[in-house]
């Protein structure tokens, strides 16, 4: 059984975020009512609180990076104890165009969690059943939230940019989703070249595996097969669009980018180099990273905040003041 009320952070505004005690949630049907154990902090939370997107909804729990574990379920798919991860993508209408053809990431009617639905910056949360990702219970709550979001899009990233084994591939920008993608490349023998601000990151990269570390505007010594671009940085995709070889491909890791500088043609883009952006993620795409991210034993570094900090743990993550992932736990 669940408490009548429960502890959660609300949005209600550009800059607020206060915790309240609210009514638990009631699951509708198809849903599952989650106990949480652990939510990541990701960046596109600090983005919704501070009005960078759009506000969808007059009071939002925010928190997309979720482990939980199954109260009531719908459906024969889980059973209670179960433990379950939630993601950005909360839903999709699963008959237009997109979802038809495997891009169900695409779809004009998504709902996303911690957006337009209630997310898990709290003591319980609801989703629908079946965009659920089943966890093992083996695996540290705290320390797999990360790679619910960070961890998937990045890997998204690398799937959008057509990253392939042994290729050079560059990374602008290097904070919690460059490091969980960092292990995959490895893991696929790649040369990684690594352009990022702060010494601190540059060393972080070197430790992690880099063959080459620069700033954040450094173009690596030697031409590139793919880039992705982390940095929500307009000037930092030209960056990476500079260092790319003949027919290379730049993907960019960002629901929210300051705008794009103007370039020449002829000289930077001509030669069928490619800009793609990456649009969250699939369900196909939690599934094939994690399996990876289980193998190599991807094992992120954390900051845990009890929920009565989120305020605090969104700081850090806009000051870089965490090294790895700033997680909260209720």
């Amino acid at each position: 059984m669940s408490p009548v009320s429960m502890r959660a952070a609300i949005f209600r505004g550009t800059g607020s975020l206060s915790v309240e005690q609210v009514p638990t949630p009631q699951p509708a049907a198809g849903e599952s009512l989650i106990k949480v154990l652990a939510c990541g902090v990701c960046r596109t939370d600090l983005h919704i609180l501070e009005g960078d997107l759009p506000q969808l909804q007059p009071a939002i729990i925010p928190g997309h990076q979720i482990v939980g574990e199954i109260v009531t379920t719908s459906g024969n798919r889980f059973v209670a104890g179960d433990r379950v991860g939630v993601s950005w993508m909360g839903g999709t209408d699963g008959t237009c165009k997109f979802c038809r053809s495997g891009r169900e990431n695409l779809c004009d009617q998504a709902v996303f969690t911690g957006y337009s639905r209630n997310g898990g910056y709290a003591d319980y949360v609801t989703a629908r059943t079946d965009f659920l990702i089943p966890l093992s219970s083996a695996m540290t709550p705290e320390v797999t939230a990360p790679l619910l979001c960070a961890g998937m899009i990045g890997f998204r990233s690398l799937r959008v940019a057509e990253v392939k084994p042994g290729q050079r591939v560059g990374l602008f920008g290097f904070g919690a989703s460059a490091r969980l993608v960092m292990p995959v490349l490895r893991f696929w023998g790649c040369e990684v070249y690594v352009s990022t601000r702060g010494e601190r990151h540059r060393q972080e990269a070197v430790a992690m595996g880099a063959v080459w570390v620069g700033d954040a505007f450094d173009q690596p010594p030697v031409a590139l097969d793919a880039a992705v671009i982390f940095a929500p940085v307009g000037s930092v995709v030209l960056a990476g669009l500079k260092s790319l070889d003949k027919g290379g491909i730049v993907s960019i890791n960002a629901i929210h980018l300051d705008g794009m500088p103007a370039f020449d043609y002829d000289s930077i883009l001509w030669h069928e180099r490619q800009i793609r952006s990456v649009a969250n993620m699939t369900r196909q795409d939690a599934t094939d990273f994690l399996s990876i991210a289980q193998q190599i034993k991807i094992t992120p570094a954390i900051r845990v905040f009890p929920l009565e900090q989120a305020k605090e743990a969104l700081a850090a993550i806009k000051d870089e003041d965490v090294v790895g992932s700033a997680v909260i736990v209720p």
